[in-house]
């Protein structure tokens, strides 16, 4: 179906005007635009200020002579000097996040012929942004005046690099944009902070597919339903928000439930499925541990991505379903594809862009404000505010980022850990006796989950021959195994020593933790060279 076009552009207060059968001679902009014998423009949304009324309802019965198909829509904005980039950018700003666009039955021309140089350059910043979801249109008088010639137009970019001012405006739209991501969480890992950065970028210049990799509880749903919220709110995309945990699907219903059935398809069937894909028809679809799928689904799965076409299961007829993928996992994927349990191709489909959050115990610096954004939306939530003192946060802190801090369902366990403390507080306050019984509390939790044999480390033989690890007891195995996984998280030598040793430490009243540490290496052949800190 073709779409309408539809013109936004400013009312031209001298370009536009004219009085009396005299201004039929004269080439006027907007009324021109709606002139060409090639286009038919459905509807103009013609913006002005409310000074410009007369002028707005002469332009709208002209247009109405020469165009009668031509809805024209005025639009009155509160202007008071058009010459101010940033009154100029904050009235059309907030025009392009209220005004109901639908690109996928609307084509958008901006009309940047009339109104001043300043309107014109916000306008394009705009459209380049997407917040205009549309093309640029130049309109230019004939070479000879003379009455009905409309002159040529032409759908163009423009090069306004040179608009310094501009762009440090749309640098914070992007600030903006990645702060949104956070939830407004001032994190403060730098390679957290990088990533979701580029993220941001790719959000909203990309509709390829995105991989996002990290344990349990690392965040992987809740970014990517704000990716989504993202590219809604820049008019995007304008579809649902559809997620779905692969590890939920269980047998024939997984492709059922994916792409849907047809009534009779099999036993049970008893009516039409449409199925998660066509649900998530212009929107996004979030398949979290997509490496739980069968190798049957991935197949129909990567048809899916690439033609937009899929078939129903018990269908001999194709449909249509347009909408972007964000994968998740706590799976290696490159190693299922090794090991025969995950497709190649769709494994390189979905590859392009892949981000591979932290857990929590990696991103020991942004628990703090996670714990602030979390006691303040719980505080909100529950109509009530909910500190914590300052002794009682200390003592959290402390044992929040300490070794013996496992985090092992990462976010999740501090989600829980800040309900269960905000709900015992009374009055509103977290006391230490609170958080002294949280501790313990996630400390027994913790230890309940751990299986026989595991451990909180690395695998020796990452560092160590196989023959001196299987010499070892299980005992000095494990405890060694643990000291080079804190290692590997610490930035030096005496980081480390400060970590493994923090309580003995004080009662030395010149400790050497990092020599400590070193003669403990020692006793296994090993030096700090050797198991390294993780690597960036």
């Amino acid at each position: 179906m073709k779409k309408r076009t539809v013109v936004i552009g400013f009312v031209g207060t001298k370009l536009d005007s004219g009085k009396g059968s005299g201004r039929w001679e004269k080439w006027r902009p907007s009324i021109a635009l709606t002139q060409h014998d090639d286009v038919v423009i459905d509807r103009f949304e013609l913006i002005h200020d409310a000074s410009a009324q007369s002028l707005v309802e002469q332009v709208v019965e002209d247009i109405a002579g020469v165009s009668p198909e031509t809805q024209v829509v005025p639009r009155t904005i509160r202007l008071q000097n058009a010459w101010d980039f940033e009154e100029v950018y904050a009235a059309l700003f907030d025009f392009a996040k209220t005004y109901p666009f639908e690109p996928e039955e609307e084509d958008y021309w901006i009309h940047i012929t009339t109104g001043t140089h300043v309107v014109q350059i916000c306008m394009f910043l705009l459209t380049e942004a997407r917040f205009f979801p549309g093309r640029l249109v130049q309109t230019s008088p004939p070479r000879r005046q003379g009455p009905g010639e409309p002159g040529t137009y032409a759908l163009i970019d423009l090069d306004l690099s040179r608009y310094d001012q501009i762009a440090q405006r749309f640098s914070r739209e992007q600030v903006e944009g990645v702060a949104f991501l956070k939830s407004g969480i001032a994190t403060r890992n730098a390679r957290f902070n990088a990533m979701i950065d580029e993220i941001e970028r790719v959000a909203i210049k990309s509709r390829a597919p995105m991989l996002l990799m990290g344990p349990t509880g690392a965040g992987k749903s809740f970014l990517a339903r704000r990716v989504y919220e993202l590219k809604k709110a820049r008019h995007q995309i304008d579809g649902k928000f559809i997620e779905l945990n692969c590890a939920t699907l269980r047998g024939d219903g997984a492709a059922s439930t994916l792409f849907g059935h047809t009534k009779g398809a099999f036993t049970g069937a008893a009516s039409d499925r449409p199925g998660l894909l066509r649900s998530a028809h212009r929107g996004l679809l979030f398949l979290d541990e997509i490496g739980e799928l069968g190798l049957d689904e991935q197949a129909m799965l990567l048809k899916a991505i690439e033609d937009k076409r899929f078939l129903p299961v018990g269908s001999d007829n194709e449909v249509q379903s347009d909408f972007q993928l964000i994968a998740g996992t706590n799976r290696d994927l490159a190693q299922e594809v090794v090991a025969g349990r995950f497709r190649e191709d769709l494994h390189a489909r979905i590859n392009l862009w892949t981000y591979v959050l932290p857990g929590l115990r990696e991103r020991a610096e942004d628990i703090e404000p996670n714990l602030g954004y979390l006691l303040a939306q719980f505080s909100e939530e529950n109509g009530q505010m909910v500190r914590m003192n300052r002794e009682a946060r200390e003592r959290y802190m402390k044992f929040a980022g300490s070794p013996s801090a496992l985090w092992t369902g990462n976010f999740r366990d501090l989600l829980a850990s800040v309900t269960r403390m905000a709900t015992l507080a009374d009055g509103g306050g977290i006391t230490e006796a609170i958080v002294d019984h949280e501790i313990r509390r996630l400390q027994s939790q913790w230890q309940r989950m751990a299986r026989p044999g595991d451990t909180e480390g690395v695998r020796l033989a990452e560092v160590m021959a196989q023959e001196e690890v299987d010499g070892l007891d299980l005992f000095d195995a494990m405890q060694l195994s643990s000291v080079i996984a804190v290692c590997r998280q610490s930035k030096s030598l005496s980081e480390a020593g400060r970590k493994l040793f923090g309580v003995s430490r004080e009662a030395k009243s010149r400790p050497n933790d990092a020599d400590r540490l070193k003669k403990y290496l020692a006793r296994f052949g090993l030096a700090w060279d050797q198991i390294g800190s993780t690597p960036n």
